[in-house]
């Protein structure tokens, strides 16, 4: 039985928002009406069909330099040998020290990349494009700290965006061509009679089927059919002379495979598209155990997983129709998902600027606290990515993400203010707008302001937080002014529920 769609009449202004908040980054009250007014189909249809909205940050071919960390030139290594044949020890030293310098320019890049990306996330038109790319970015996740070249990774960024919504077919034969992915997994050096058997392992354990769909022989042949999958300064290599072109046998089905025989492979299987789907559901739905049996999932998630499972595979496993069964499902604006994820580092950041339009500030600065809050974007910890959910809060981290929202909000550091707190000064008084015009005057009642601030920011109006603000405009004898709405959102920010989403 498939899952029942949210009809218009039941998606308003908390739906609208929810919507906004996990196939985004969230947004402001009224963006948020404006996608309650248009009603769901609408809505979702602007998030999912975002090549129709103009790309205010197109990436230019030029907005990196590519050439950093390039292969040494033939007369260069030339260079190298002779001195070495000589025993120039002054001429190899001077040849250390230009590749130390690149290593260091490298590493100023990738924290300019960092910070374009960021604030890529936080302008941008196309937000449900920027939010998978951070999915792909955690689920094929590749570090800078093991491959150490900038532009790489840049290039594996373009290619999770270009193809965010896109073929799954094709972004599994795009990464195992892919220069970062290849040289973090160890496969540009992957021989006939040597193969290295990391990418095939986690080409099925991790990025295609999940642990129990394969064996250890179907990771022995992969890894034989990746042979010869390598990389030449910016671009794929496949060295035919390294390549194992013998017959294999992988998961069932025996030819000469290369990789893409591999891939196919990989596809033909049912367990395929349900991993990816499941995946898709834990983060932008809410978190189930990703191998457990179909039994053993919570009945109204197993139900949309198969939908969108289904939808995936009628369209030969493209993304989109997958993730329109979940964004139009009503399971997706039920109790069981609206507020019980916890807010990424990112996510955290990214949709307190979106939604409340604060000033940026200093990305240097966000970026640290990224850091600091478990998340460093092109770093992830591991091949498994960021494990999420509960992770991401301890004491440390709590502690991190009030003071970075008191930042955002005020400018204050934990040792005195940012450089341009007073010219950068926030004027929350803008978030008001959308009330003032459904209820003219009502910007200047101290409780239609809490109700409306709490529901466009904790998605709710009762309980602990409306007696905390309600004391608090009372101790300010009530008054609605850019100081007591700052204050307001400070205190909001500092619940336990602005951790949730």
């Amino acid at each position: 039985m498939s899952s029942r769609r949210i009809s218009d009449v039941d998606f308003g202004y908390d739906q609208a928002r929810h919507l906004l908040l996990r196939a985004g980054f969230g947004g402001t009250p009224d963006q948020i009406r404006t996608l309650a007014d248009w009603g769901v189909e609408k809505a979702v249809d602007y998030l999912l069909d975002y090549e129709q909205v103009p790309d205010a940050d197109k990436p230019l071919p030029d907005t990196f330099d590519r050439d950093i960390m390039r292969p040494a030139s033939r007369e260069e290594r030339q260079r190298y040998q002779n001195a070495q044949s000589r025993r120039d020890e002054d001429a190899l030293a001077a040849l250390r020290l230009r590749r130390q310098q690149a290593q260091r320019n490298d590493r100023r890049q990738m924290r300019d990349m960092q910070k374009w990306w960021l604030a890529r996330m936080i302008s941008t038109p196309r937000p449900l494009q920027e939010k998978m790319t951070l999915f792909w970015h955690g689920h094929f996740a590749t570090s800078y700290r093991t491959i150490e070249n900038s532009y790489h990774m840049y290039m594996q960024n373009q290619l999770f965006r270009s193809n965010a919504l896109g073929s799954f077919a094709k972004l599994l034969s795009e990464i195992i061509r892919d220069p970062a992915m290849l040289a973090y997994l160890d496969n540009n050096d992957s021989r006939k009679g040597k193969p290295n058997e990391n990418l095939a392992r986690e080409l099925m354990e991790l990025f295609s089927l999940g642990e129990g769909n394969y064996s250890e022989r179907d990771i022995k042949e992969g890894a034989r059919a990746l042979t010869g999958y390598s990389f030449n300064d910016d671009s794929f290599v496949f060295n035919a002379g390294n390549h194992d072109t013998g017959r294999k046998t992988i998961l069932g089905y025996t030819d000469t495979h290369d990789g893409d025989g591999f891939v196919t492979a990989i596809l033909r299987q049912r367990a395929c598209s349900m991993f990816i789907c499941r995946k898709l559901y834990n983060f932008f739905a809410t978190e189930i155990d990703i191998t457990a049996r179909e039994r053993d999932l919570p009945k109204d998630a197993a139900r949309i997983i198969a939908d969108m499972d289904s939808a995936m595979r009628r369209s030969k496993f493209n993304i989109k129709p997958a993730m329109r069964e979940l964004l139009l499902s009503e399971h997706f604006y039920s109790d069981a998902v609206v507020r019980e994820q916890i807010k990424g580092p990112v996510d955290l950041i990214v949709g307190t600027v979106r939604a409340f339009n604060t000033p940026v500030r200093d990305l240097s600065v966000l970026l640290d606290a990224l850091d600091l809050m478990g998340q460093n974007i092109f770093f992830p910890p591991s091949v498994k990515g960021w494990d999420g959910g509960r992770t991401w809060i301890n004491t440390s981290t709590l502690f991190v993400r009030q003071n970075i929202l008191a930042y955002l909000l005020t400018g204050k550091m934990p040792q005195g203010y940012d450089a341009l707190a007073d010219s950068e000064q926030y004027d929350p008084m803008q978030l008001l707008s959308y009330l003032t015009k459904v209820m003219p005057g009502s910007d200047a009642d101290p409780a239609a302001v809490t109700r409306y601030m709490l529901r466009f920011t904790l998605g709710t109006t009762t309980g602990q937080p409306e007696r905390i603000i309600r004391e608090f405009l009372s101790e300010h004898q009530g008054q609605i002014n850019r100081e007591t709405l700052i204050g307001v959102l400070l205190l909001i920010s500092a619940m336990p529920e602005y951790q949730l989403c």
